[in-house]
């Protein structure tokens, strides 16, 4: 890009999605990736498009398909989003019935071409793609090893970890990869393929979502059940903890690398990343965060004229907290959905107004009133800051905030990408702190047990309700301390 374009957009980085990290205006949680995969359908590379529309709320920075015929690979990966990566001459280039795709928001590793996936390599029985979606906590430490080894990397994703033990192995592929996965630490869902097989696999606690489905003859793979819906396919079921499924010739067959562990999906998938149309363990994801809004009402009531959710991922749980009050819901903040996720102004003074060019309030039906507001989250505090102070500027007499999680106090290692512990305002302010911070007439979260209760999924006996909540309490399910070498956020 030249310095002349750089100097005039309106955007940093090399294009428009590029991730900005805690310079992003809007401090939510990042979304970590998405993957989709095809065994036995002639059309493979149109339902991977497809699929990976569904899944672009996921990871909107690169987008990426490998396909095989049998014979040979033919792939394709792109910076952007997956209508811009792909057009269709290129997906009818794209020949076979066996497919993995990808979309991608890097955090750990960095953002450009050479670490979307699917990641595909040459090794000694041919052909390898790789994708991913999670984050290897121990991949430097394995990293450093295999290059000590005289392993030489391509990308910085640590999903390229994976390709180089299953290429020194000396097994065969499944046991090879078997292999692998016994060696890593973290919370990951991949998609395998060669020319002849897909092998897909969960983490031993099933931190990452991944579903299985049935189009006819042909199966499906997806970290969310939302893109069965759109290509038309049935669901079948979760891939379990530990799992590891071959498909080949000779039809499915079910295998594991590992005993499963400690069930632990991870909580902000049913908070905040998921789409409301998919389901996980069990339980849509609508219906869970309405409970959650209703469980939130119970646990903090406030009298108030309207409640109104932050668009998207909180309309749910507003609705579901308006139900149980009987205060009225209304459309109070509208989203702008045009602005790119990563919108930056290049001015500081700007910067603080930008919320703006995402969220409005509708004045006309919050003022002069007194508001509940439903959010899923506060990370650092700015985002709920704006938000408050933009309803108030359009005439509410009281802002009262509701997070329908507990407070986020601890970095993430499984694939969400998260500030360090200092950024995180819950991890140094009291909640009372908070609402001053950000200028809230009251403030409350979910409770731990209110949360667990609200999303019902899976068996409630599980520990925790079979839910990763360690950026709530600090109780990660895994080892996490590999020598200072461990990362966190989303490393694929």
């Amino acid at each position: 890009m030249s310095d002349e374009i750089k100097q005039n957009q309106l955007w940093t980085g090399d294009y428009y999605n590029q991730g900005t990290g805690p310079n992003d205006i809007f401090d939510t949680l990042k979304e970590e990736c998405g993957v989709f995969g095809v065994f036995g359908h002639p059309e493979a590379a149109s339902l991977s498009y497809y699929g990976l529309h569904a899944l672009q709320h996921r990871g909107e920075e690169s987008a990426g398909m490998c396909v095989t015929d049998g014979n040979e690979f033919h792939y394709h990966r792109g910076m952007g989003l997956v209508k811009e990566v792909f057009d269709k001459d290129l997906l009818a280039s794209l020949t076979g019935s066996l497919s993995i795709g990808h979309v991608r928001y890097s955090t750990s590793g960095d953002s450009r071409l050479t670490n979307a996936q699917p990641l595909v390599f040459k090794y000694r029985d041919g052909d390898l793609a790789v994708a991913t979606n999670g984050n290897i906590v121990n991949a430097p430490k394995i990293r450093r090893e295999l290059e000590e080894g005289g392993s030489i990397f391509q990308t910085t994703s640590d999903t390229e970890v994976v390709a180089h033990l299953i290429a020194r192995s000396k097994k065969p592929l499944v046991e090879a990869a078997k292999d692998a996965f016994r060696q890593i630490v973290g919370g990951f869902a991949f998609l395998l393929l060669t020319n002849d097989k897909l092998i897909v696999a969960s983490d031993p606690n099933g931190l990452r979502p991944l579903s299985m489905g049935r189009l006819g003859d042909a199966y499906l793979f997806a970290s969310e059940t939302c893109a069965f819906e759109t290509v038309g396919a049935e669901i079948i079921r979760d891939i379990q903890p530990g799992e590891l499924l071959v498909l080949d010739a000779d039809g499915l067959h079910e295998d594991r690398f590992a005993e499963p562990q400690r069930k632990a999906l991870c909580a902000m998938e049913y908070i905040y990343f998921a789409r409301p149309d998919s389901d996980m363990n069990g339980s849509n994801l609508h219906s869970a965060r309405k409970r959650m809004g209703q469980r939130m009402a119970l646990e903090s009531f406030i009298d108030a004229d309207v409640v109104t959710g932050v668009p998207d991922s909180s309309i749910s749980a507003a609705i579901g907290y308006a139900e149980q009050t009987g205060i009225s819901y209304e459309l109070g903040l509208i989203k702008n959905k045009y602005t790119g996720r990563t919108f930056i102004q290049p001015s500081q003074e700007l910067r603080e107004q930008g919320v703006k060019m995402k969220l409005s309030a509708v004045r006309r039906v919050v003022e002069g009133k007194r508001v509940v507001m439903i959010d899923d989250s506060i990370v650092r505090g700015t985002t709920s800051r704006r938000i408050v102070n933009l309803l108030r500027e359009a005439g509410a007499t009281e802002v009262h905030v509701r997070i329908t999680s507990p407070p986020f106090k601890n970095p993430c290692f499984y694939g969400i990408d998260t500030p360090d512990r200092k950024e995180l305002i819950a991890s140094s302010k009291t909640v009372e702190e908070i609402c001053k911070e950000i200028n809230a007439d009251s403030l409350s979260f979910l409770s731990p047990e209110g949360l667990v209760e609200a999303v019902g999924g899976g068996n409630v006996a599980d520990y925790k309700g079979g839910l990763c909540m360690a950026c709530f309490d600090n109780d990660y399910p895994t080892q996490t301390d590999f020598g200072g070498e461990e990362q966190f956020g989303c490393g694929c």
